[in-house]
C-alpha cells in the first residue's frame, strides 16, 4: 500500500451556488417547489417529457439520490460527470485521462452489456436531463469508419462538460425503476434529473461568482537513454545471442549521443502550471407575474501536460408568465460553447492519420530538440469547437381537479473539428481533415390530469400522456494526403469537376434518423399522506424497431409506506421512518437504425488495417468483408425489469439520517454479435437473448455531529456508499459461453472478468518443465515448445498444451464497492469542507507493464501500440518486482493476457478540500447584500492506492491501463462569491 501525490486534474469552473441541502427524510414531501409565487406562476422546466413532475415519484429518495451541491460548489470541475464522482450512492464514472473535455464514462448501478468495444460504451451511458429535456449525444455510428477507437473522430469532446454548475438549482440521480418507467425507455440505464436555477418573482438578485487558480505541475521522474540501457541488460546479460546484440535499437547504441543520453529535461516543455479561471453573473427579477433570469459565464480549464485545456462559454435566459391566474407560460433558452486544445499525443495525431511512419527513434528527451519538434505545431492546425443550445415553450394550466402541462422543447449540437500536420510531421506527407457534424432533437409533450377526493382522507390522480421524440445524427468527415507544400492547409476543389486538385481525398458522409412516440398513463392513490400506491403504463413506439416489433408495452408499480406517522407517532426514538417499494420494466432502445430494415448487412471496400475504407481513390464500390455483421428478421424488444426496496430512517431529532436501497436489475433480450465463419464473409450475426443480472444495495449517511443551534460550532459527516455485483444469465441461442475476441462471456459469470492465463513464475532450468509421458514432448504455447527462461502458466486440462482452453475469468474491472464520504465543520463564519473519494474491490490489467517489459516485440512490430510519446522518458512505475523472462521467446513470456499483469486498482482519493468564509454573516443587518463568502480549495491532493501504476484512475474503459493518460493533478483556487 503506498500513498502518493496525484498528478491532478486541472481546475475547473466556477463556484455553483448550492442550493438543495439533503433532506433524506421528507417523506412524502407535497409542497410544489416549482410555485414562485401565490399567483401560480410556475416554473414549467420541472415537469418531464410526458408531463409528469419528478417531485411526485421521487421525492422520498432526494436523501440518497441527489448531489449536495454545497460540498462541491466551490471546486473547479468542468464536466457533469466530475460533479457526480464520489457524491452519489450508485453512480461510478471512469475519467480514463485528466485532459479538460476529454470523453467520461458514468454508470448507474452497473452495466447492462459487456464492454466489447467503445461502441458498446455509448449504450450504457445514463440519459441527462436539463430542465426536462433529454439531451441528445453523439451517436457511436463513427466507430465504423474508425481504425482506432482511442478517440472518436471530430472533436470528441465531452459534451457534459456544457453543464454549467453555478446555473444549477438542483442535480438528482434517478434509479427509482417507476420514475424511470416514467421517463420512458430512453432512461433504461437510469436518468440524472438537473434543475438550473429560474426566475424568482418579487425580488431582485444579482449574483457573481468567480475564481483564479492554478493546476500545479506534478513532481515526476525523466529519465534518459542511460537510464533504458541499464533497463534492458539484465535481458541481454541473461539471454541475447550475438545476433540479437547487434539488433540493439540504434537510439540507445552509442551511449556518447547527447540527444538521448543527454539531460533528460524535457519536463519544462510538457509539464506546467496551468492557470484556471471563471467568471459567472446572474441577474433575475420581476413581479408575481412576469419574471426573467440571465445567466452568463465564461470557464477556462487546463490540464498541467501538453498544453491542454478547455474554454466555456455560456449563455441562459428564463421568462416565465402567468397571464391568468390558472394559466403559466414558461420559456428558456440555453446556449453553450466549448472550444478543447488538445494533446499532441503522436498516438491520437496516427490514429487520427492512419499512417504508420517509422518509428525506430523515439521522441528525444532533450529538451532543446523536443522543442524543435514541438515548434512544427506552429505550421499545424487543430481547431476543436462544440456549440450546444437548448429551449422550451411550456404552458402549464390548474382549473380546480384538472391539470394541463404542454410543451415543446428542442435540442441541438454541433461539432467541428480541422486539422492540418506538416510534412516535417509526418516522413514528408502532409495531411488534413474536416470534419462538421450535429445531433438534433425536436420534443413534444402534452398531459392531461384529473384530481379526485373522497372519504376525507382518500386522494386520487389520474393522468394521461402523449410524447413524440425526434432525433437526426449527421456528420461529414474528409481525410487528405499529399499536398502540394505545407502553406495549403485545405481542400480545395474544383468548382467545374468537383474533384479535389491538391489533395488525395477521402470523403464520408453519415446520416441517421430516429424516432420516439409515446403513451402513457398513470394512477395515484394516497392515505392520508400515509400510503402512496402509484401504477404506471406505457406504450412506446421506436423507428429503429422492425416492423413486427416496432411497438412495447411497458408497466410499473410503486408504493411507499411512512411508519412513523402511521404506527410510531408517538415515538420518540425515531424521527422518521418509511419504507418504499418499486418495480417497473422499461424497453431499451437501439441506437442504430440498421436493425429497422430487416435482414441485410452493411459493405464496405476496407480490410484489417483499413475497416473504413470507402472508395479507390474517391470511386464509390463495394466489396468485402462485411465488417458490421449481418441483421436477420424478428429481432424483439430489449428490455430491463428492475427492482427497488427502500427503508428512511430518522434518529435524535433527524441529526442522524439513513437511507437504504435494495435493488435487482435484469436486462433481458439484448442484442450480440455471434462470431460466425470466415466464409460467410461478415464478422458476425446479430441475435437476441443475452441477459445480465445486476444486483446490489446504496446507503446513504448523513449526521450533525454538533448542531449548530447551540453551538458556535458545527459538523456534519456525510457517508455514501454501493456495492454492485453483475452476472451473465443468458446467452443467444441457449449457448453457455462465448468467446469475441479477447473477451470471455460465460453465463454465471461477471461480463466486466478479464480472460486471462495463470501466471505461476518461471522454468529457471530444463528439469521444471513438464514433459508430456504419452508423447515425450515438452509442455508446448500453442505447439511451440517452452524453454527456460519463459513463463510457468497453468495447464488447467492437463493437456501440456497451453492455449486459451486454459485461460480462466479473473478480476473485475468494476469496482464491487465506490462512493465517498466527508465532512462540513462550521465555526461562525467559517466553514471547513473536506471529501474522500473510494473505489474497492477492482482490478485492471497493466498493459503499459506489458509493453515495457516486452520491449523486443514493441519495438519490431512498428504498429499503433508501439508509439513511444515523450513520457516514454519517465517512470511512471517501478519494474524491478517483475520477472527476467527471455523476451525474444516465440511464446511471448510478457504477454498480457495473463494474470502477472492484473493489479489491485483499488483507491482512496483526497478529493477536495476547502476553506470558506461568508462575511455576511458576520455583519450586522444593516448590509447590502445578502452572501459574500471568500474561499479557497485544494482538489486531487493525495491517493492511497495499491496500484503499481501512476494513478488507478487513469483506466480505459474496459480496465487496461496503458499509461497514456494524462495526469490529474493537484490544483488550488481562490474565489468569490457575491449575492446582492
Amino acid at each position: 500500500m503506498k500513498i502518493r501525490l496525484l498528478p491532478s486534474r486541472t481546475f475547473q469552473k466556477a463556484i455553483f451556488s448550492a442550493l438543495a441541502i439533503i433532506s433524506v427524510f421528507e417523506v412524502c414531501a407535497q409542497s410544489d417547489t416549482s410555485s414562485v409565487s401565490n399567483t401560480k406562476l410556475k416554473d414549467s422546466s420541472i415537469v418531464v417529457t410526458n408531463g409528469v413532475k419528478l417531485e411526485q415519484l421521487s421525492a422520498n429518495f432526494k436523501g440518497l439520490n441527489q448531489l449536495p451541491l454545497k460540498s462541491v460548489s466551490s471546486q473547479p470541475y468542468i464536466s457533469l460527470q466530475q460533479l457526480l464522482k464520489g457524491n452519489v450512492a450508485g453512480v461510478y464514472v471512469q475519467e480514463p485521462s485528466g485532459e479538460p473535455g476529454t470523453e467520461q464514462n458514468l454508470f448507474i448501478r452497473g452495466i447492462s452489456s459487456p464492454l466489447l468495444s467503445k461502441r458498446e460504451l455509448f449504450d450504457q451511458q445514463a440519459v441527462i436531463f436539463l430542465n426536462g429535456i433529454p439531451l441528445i449525444q453523439d451517436n457511436p455510428f463513427a466507430y465504423e469508419i474508425q481504425r482506432y477507437d482511442f478517440n472518436r473522430i471530430g472533436p470528441a469532446t465531452n459534451l457534459l462538460s456544457t453543464i454549467n454548475p453555478d446555473n444549477i438549482e438542483s442535480i438528482e440521480v434517478i434509479k427509482d425503476p417507476l420514475t424511470l418507467a416514467t421517463l420512458g425507455p430512453i432512461a433504461a440505464n437510469g436518468a440524472i434529473w438537473i434543475t438550473t436555477k429560474n426566475a424568482h418573482s418579487g425580488y431582485r438578485d444579482i449574483s457573481v461568482n468567480s475564481y483564479y487558480g492554478y493546476a500545479l505541475k506534478p513532481n515526476v521522474t525523466p529519465v534518459n537513454a542511460a537510464y533504458e540501457n541499464n533497463f534492458r541488460a539484465p535481458f541481454y546479460d541473461k539471454y541475447a545471442s550475438i545476433s540479437d546484440r547487434l539488433n540493439y535499437p540504434p537510439y540507445l547504441r552509442d551511449s556518447t549521443n547527447a540527444d538521448y543520453y543527454g539531460p533528460a529535461n524535457w519536463g519544462d516543455l510538457y509539464y506546467k502550471n496551468a492557470p484556471l479561471y471563471n467568471m459567472d453573473l446572474s441577474l433575475t427579477g420581476g413581479s408575481d407575474r412576469a419574471n426573467f433570469r440571465f445567466f452568463g459565464g465564461a470557464t477556462k480549464n487546463a490540464n498541467i501536460a501538453d498544453n491542454t485545456s478547455l474554454s466555456r462559454y455560456t449563455g441562459s435566459f428564463f421568462i416565465n408568465a402567468a397571464p391568468l391566474k390558472w394559466l403559466t407560460v414558461s420559456s428558456m433558452i440555453n446556449y453553450n460553447r466549448l472550444q478543447r486544445v488538445r494533446n499532441r499525443n503522436v498516438r491520437d495525431r496516427l490514429a487520427e492519420q492512419r499512417y504508420i511512419p517509422d518509428l525506430t527513434n523515439p521522441l528525444t528527451p532533450n529538451k532543446n530538440l523536443y522543442g524543435s519538434y514541438l515548434s512544427e505545431f506552429d505550421k499545424a492546425i487543430d481547431n476543436n469547437a462544440n456549440n450546444a443550445i437548448q429551449g422550451y415553450l411550456a404552458v402549464s394550466a390548474d382549473l380546480n381537479k384538472f391539470h394541463y402541462n404542454g410543451r415543446l422543447a428542442f435540442d441541438y449540437n454541433e461539432g467541428i473539428r480541422d486539422a492540418f500536420w506538416p510534412t516535417t510531421l509526418l516522413e514528408g506527407n502532409n495531411f488534413v481533415s474536416n470534419y462538421s457534424s450535429y445531433n438534433q432533437r425536436a420534443i413534444g409533450s402534452n398531459t392531461i390530469g384529473y384530481d379526485v377526493r373522497f372519504g376525507g382522507k382518500n386522494k386520487l390522480n389520474f393522468e394521461a400522456g402523449q410524447s413524440f421524440m425526434g432525433d437526426i445524427y449527421k456528420y461529414d468527415y474528409a481525410y487528405a494526403y499529399n499536398g502540394p507544400n505545407d502553406f495549403v492547409k485545405i481542400n480545395v476543389v474544383d468548382p467545374a469537376s468537383l474533384k479535389p486538385t491538391s489533395f488525395m481525398v477521402y470523403y464520408y458522409p453519415a446520416k441517421m434518423r430516429s424516432a420516439l412516440i409515446s403513451f402513457s398513463g398513470k394512477a395515484t392513490y394516497s392515505f392520508d399522506d400515509i400510503f402512496n400506491i402509484n401504477a404506471v403504463v406505457r406504450r412506446d413506439g421506436s423507428s429503429n424497431m422492425q416492423p413486427d416489433n416496432r411497438w412495447m408495452t411497458n408497466y410499473s408499480v410503486g408504493a411507499d409506506w411512512d411508519i412513523k406517522k402511521h404506527l410510531l407517532s408517538s415515538c420518540s426514538v425515531t424521527d422518521a421512518l418509511s419504507l418504499s417499494a418499486s418495480w417497473g420494466r422499461l424497453g431499451k432502445l437501439l441506437s442504430d437504425d440498421r436493425f429497422n430494415a430487416g435482414a441485410q448487412y452493411r459493405v464496405d471496400l476496407g480490410w484489417g488495417s483499413e475497416p473504413g475504407l470507402g472508395s479507390y481513390n474517391g470511386i464509390a464500390g463495394i466489396s468485402r468483408p462485411y465488417t458490421s455483421g449481418w441483421v436477420g428478421y424478428g429481432i424483439p424488444w430489449a428490455y430491463s425489469d428492475q427492482m427497488n426496496v427502500g427503508v428512511r430512517l430518522g434518529l435524535l431529532n433527524n441529526r442522524v439520517r439513513v437511507a437504504a436501497d435494495v435493488y435487482n436489475r435484469d436486462d433481458k433480450d439484448q442484442l450480440l454479435p455471434i462470431p460466425v465463419a470466415s466464409e460467410w464473409g461478415y464478422t458476425g450475426a446479430y441475435q437476441s437473448g443475452m441477459s445480465v443480472n445486476n444486483k446490489g444495495v446504496d446507503l446513504f449517511i448523513t449526521a450533525e455531529l454538533v448542531a449548530a443551534k447551540n453551538h458556535a460550532i458545527s459538523w456534519v459527516g456525510n457517508l455514501n456508499m454501493n456495492y454492485n455485483t453483475n452476472k451473465l444469465t443468458a446467452l443467444p441461442g441457449g449457448l453457455n459461453e462465448l468467446v469475441i475476441g479477447n473477451n470471455k462471456l460465460v453465463v454465471g459469470k461477471r461480463i466486466d472478468a478479464f480472460w486471462l492465463l495463470d501466471n505461476l513464475g518461471d522454468y529457471k532450468s530444463d528439469a521444471e518443465i513438464p514433459v508430456d509421458p504419452l508423447k515425450g514432448r515438452r509442455i508446448s504455447y500453442q505447439g511451440t515448445p517452452i524453454q527456460v527462461g519463459d513463463a510457468r502458466w497453468r495447464d488447467i486440462n492437463g493437456d501440456y498444451v497451453i492455449n486459451d482452453n486454459d485461460k480462466t475469468l479473473q478480476g473485475n474491472y468494476l469496482p464491487k464497492v465506490s462512493g465517498g464520504f466527508g465532512s462540513t465543520l462550521g465555526y461562525k463564519a467559517f466553514s471547513l469542507d473536506v471529501q474522500f473519494y473510494v473505489a474497492l474491490g477492482r482490478k485492471v490489467l497493466n498493459q503499459y507493464a506489458s509493453s515495457r517489459l516486452d520491449f523486443i516485440n514493441t519495438d519490431a512490430n512498428n504498429d499503433i501500440n508501439s508509439i513511444k510519446e515523450i513520457t516514454f522518458w519517465e517512470q511512471k512505475m517501478d519494474l524491478s518486482s517483475y520477472p527476467v523472462y527471455n523476451p525474444w521467446s516465440s511464446v511471448v513470456p510478457y504477454r498480457v493476457d495473463q494474470n502477472l499483469f492484473l493489479d489491485d486498482a483499488s483507491f482512496l482519493k483526497l478529493r477536495s478540500l476547502s476553506l470558506s468564509y461568508d462575511f455576511a454573516k458576520s455583519m450586522s443587518k444593516h448590509k447590502s447584500f445578502r452572501k459574500l463568502e471568500l474561499y479557497l480549495s485544494a482538489t486531487n491532493l493525495f491517493t492511497i492506492t495499491p496500484f503499481k501504476g501512476d494513478d488507478p484512475e487513469l483506466v480505459n474503459y474496459n480496465g487496461i491501463y496503458t499509461g497514456y493518460g494524462l495526469p490529474m493533478s493537484p490544483s488550488v483556487i481562490t474565489g468569490v462569491k457575491l449575492n446582492l
